[in-house]
């Protein structure tokens, strides 16, 4: 996160260094499975859209995020199974305007159909079910 101070006319911005370091640190200790769907979004491989990874959103760190599309993508191990903690965030952040689309790990093996559905997420073309969230319920 980045703030911005205006001292006499001449702005700055510093980042949250605590913030940073985290999401560094998480990026650094990536699943496989994450580093497997960051090879597919990273540099505007997938459709041209912009992702970044471990990126703090309220206090979250999402996994992957779209911002011009406001889709955040999750990928999930078996832990995640039913999380009541997971729903909380996925409703707060759902609140914020964002969509959020989780994946489970082993979904993976089936790359084609992961971009696919992510793609019509991002088009708005894919309708909420319970691993998909939207703000209101909307595509």
């Amino acid at each position: 996160m980045m703030s911005v101070f205006n001292y006499d006319n001449v702005v700055m911005r510093t980042r949250d260094l605590p913030t940073t370091s985290r999401a560094q640190e998480l990026r650094r200790s990536s699943t496989e499975a994450e580093r497997r769907l960051w090879g597919v979004l990273r540099n505007r491989r997938l459709s041209g859209l912009k992702f970044t990874r471990q990126t703090p959103i309220l206090h979250y760190f999402a996994d992957f995020v779209c911002r011009e599309r406001m889709l955040i993508i999750e990928l999930d191990g078996s832990q995640h199974a039913d999380s009541a903690y997971d729903n909380t965030r996925d409703l707060q952040l759902t609140a914020q305007g964002y969509r959020v689309l989780r994946f489970w790990n082993g979904e993976l093996q089936d790359l084609d159909a992961m971009r696919n559905t992510i793609l019509a997420a991002a088009d708005r073309r894919l309708e909420p079910f319970d691993r998909y969230k939207t703000p209101g319920g909307l595509p």
